[in-house]
């Protein structure tokens, strides 16, 4: 299944819809304003919400947390010690990894397991800057949370290069 993230540049606490493939609104991003940190909430749209994106307040380098039901999911941040492209990771709260690697800064990147990818973001089919596609490759992946973590590092990486 693909998604399709198109930011509203100059949104007022970053609030945006991302669509299915076929044009259907498939979860809504709100950016909650007047908080201490970053916070975004990934709801469904019913309104409930699938995932909380946090950025975290302390921490060596920039991280950013995925919670679901109060419990930290994931904490994605950059690797360090590689010095020809950027890799995230996304560790899981079982200890497990995620490895995020590809072209980050361009949005042509895939979030992979073991060696196998999960998801693919790509925004070479688009012509706007702030539009980008996920295609979540396995039907039993958990697509709200590869969404959370796509968010993250899109996050990280306008901070780091001064885009935010």
């Amino acid at each position: 299944m693909k998604y399709v993230v198109r930011e509203k540049m100059f949104a007022i606490g970053d609030d945006y819809w991302i669509e299915d493939e076929d044009g259907r609104r498939a979860f809504y991003v709100d950016g909650k304003v007047m908080r201490v940190r970053e916070t975004l909430e990934l709801q469904d749209p019913s309104g409930a919400v699938v995932a909380v994106i946090r950025k975290k307040l302390v921490s060596l380098r920039d991280t950013m947390t995925v919670e679901r039901e109060g419990e930290v999911l994931v904490e994605v941040k950059k690797k360090r010690l590689h010095l020809l492209h950027d890799v995230f990771r996304a560790e899981l709260a079982s200890g497990e990894e995620l490895e995020i690697r590809g072209d980050i800064v361009d949005k042509e990147f895939d979030i992979e397991y073991e060696g196998e990818r999960l998801a693919r973001i790509s925004r070479k089919w688009f012509t706007l800057r702030d539009a980008y596609a996920i295609g979540v490759e396995r039907d039993d992946a958990d697509a709200g949370m590869l969404i959370a973590i796509a968010i993250c590092v899109d996050r990280l990486v306008d901070k780091e290069h001064g885009d935010d």
